[in-house]
């Protein structure tokens, strides 16, 4: 398990999950704070192109393809891999942030638009803080769909050392 302190936003398919984190990413980032993001997929997913020589080396059986330039790298299991041991893999960073995971035992960040038709996936008090466009019946802290910078608030409030 990684050091680093990992909140997880957790939703409903369509709810705005990748958006939310997106700009929660760039407001960190302008506060100083060095951010990674794992993004859980429930399909199978390709970071590989058919015809790329890491795509020949990953159908070649290779059991790890890792690709290197001047400027990022990408390590590509081709065999099931724990989160858990990928989260302790990142380095060099003050928080991670994940997309899903609402499984996973760090807090969790709830988020519900109206519009989706769809409730929080957890019961709210299982939730760290709550995010939605309608009113939480909850004593846990709830912000707007837009209030990026009130998240950010208390994500980096929780990282400060307390004396």
């Amino acid at each position: 398990m990684s050091d680093i302190p990992i909140y997880s936003f957790v939703a409903y398919s369509g709810t705005g999950k990748t958006t939310l984190i997106e700009k929660l990413v760039v407001e960190l980032k302008s506060r100083g704070i060095r951010v990674a993001v794992v993004k859980h997929d429930a399909h199978e997913f390709e970071i590989d192109r058919e015809g790329k020589d890491s795509w020949r080396f990953t159908c070649a059986g290779a059991d790890v393809t890792v690709v290197v330039s001047g400027d990022k790298a990408a390590i590509i299991e081709n065999r099931p891999v724990d989160v858990d041991r990928l989260l302790g893999k990142i380095t060099d960073v003050d928080l991670i942030l994940t997309e899903g995971f609402k499984h996973g035992a760090w807090p969790k960040i709830g988020v519900r638009r109206s519009d989706s038709g769809k409730p929080l996936p957890i019961p709210a008090d299982e939730c760290f803080a709550i995010v939605s466009d309608v009113q939480e019946q909850t004593n846990r802290p709830c912000f707007g769909l837009e209030d990026v910078s009130g998240i950010a608030d208390l994500i980096v409030s929780s990282l400060e050392p307390t004396p």
